[in-house]
């Protein structure tokens, strides 16, 4: 099978005046295949992040080459640039963060769906649709992101990403802001999402949690200090780590 999103040697070296240069992502390859979730864990400052920015070009490589559906997109700019997120959508950390506040949750679910020509009467039936794939009442699209909980603004979020129906998600840190309890929420409905859209729906789930990322993922990577310090099925990696840094890693969290 032809993987969907596939990095080879992805790097970046952030350069700061005065300073050292801080190589964050150093040299890492990787696949995600169709219908697909791949984690990749690490400690903070490990590189995932970046590696989130990387793949859906909010930050570009130093180095290296990115492949989106057989399309090498590493250089795109303008037009052809804004084109990719019909098939890449990234879920932030910080959900309130990346909606505009001025907005409401209806508007900024439905903005991308208005931009691609869909009129704003079907496009409200859309978002109407989407809040409640998402486990949430067709009222939130008129609440603003001050006013729902962590939660409820996570799950507009990936209705809001779920909008134009990509292909590829990637999920950075998505729910460790939120409480233990909600966390479960969001991950019991990323994993009906998966159910639900097969291999019409590929996840990038990027986490620092071991145990998360043994319920949901098919495949890991082990980040440490920007590279890959190990990969393989996430079960194997736990009951028998090939490093000590995997294994310290796994330490400190199961």
């Amino acid at each position: 099978m032809e993987s969907i999103l596939y990095a080879e040697n992805l790097t970046r070296v952030f350069s700061r005046k005065g300073q050292q240069e801080l190589v964050a992502v150093d040299h890492v390859s990787f696949e995600l295949f169709p219908g697909e979730c791949l984690g990749i864990i690490g400690e903070s400052g490990s590189g995932k992040s970046t590696i989130a920015g990387l793949v859906t070009r909010l930050i570009d490589p130093t180095e290296g080459r990115i492949v989106l559906e057989g399309r090498d997109i590493t250089t795109l700019r303008g037009k052809e640039l804004r084109d990719i997120y019909k098939t890449i959508q990234l879920v932030f950390q910080t959900p309130a963060e990346s909606f505009d506040p001025r907005c409401s949750l209806g508007d900024g679910i439905g903005e991308s769906l208005v931009n691609s020509g869909m009129r704003r009467s079907e496009a409200g039936r859309e978002v109407e649709r989407l809040l409640d794939e998402c486990g949430l009442d067709k009222s939130f699209a008129g609440k603003y992101p001050f006013e729902v909980s962590g939660g409820q603004c996570q799950r507009a979020a990936i209705a809001r990403a779920l909008a134009i129906k990509p292909k590829v998600l990637v999920c950075d840190e998505a729910t460790s802001s939120l409480d233990v309890t909600i966390q479960k929420d969001i991950m019991e409905l990323l994993m009906e999402l998966r159910k639900k859209k097969g291999n019409d729906l590929s996840i990038l789930f990027i986490c620092h949690d071991i145990a998360l990322v043994q319920q949901f993922c098919d495949r890991v990577l082990v980040m440490c200090h920007g590279r890959v310090a190990e990969e393989g099925i996430p079960d194997d990696i736990v009951r028998n780590p090939g490093n000590e840094y995997t294994k310290r890693l796994i330490e400190s969290i199961l």
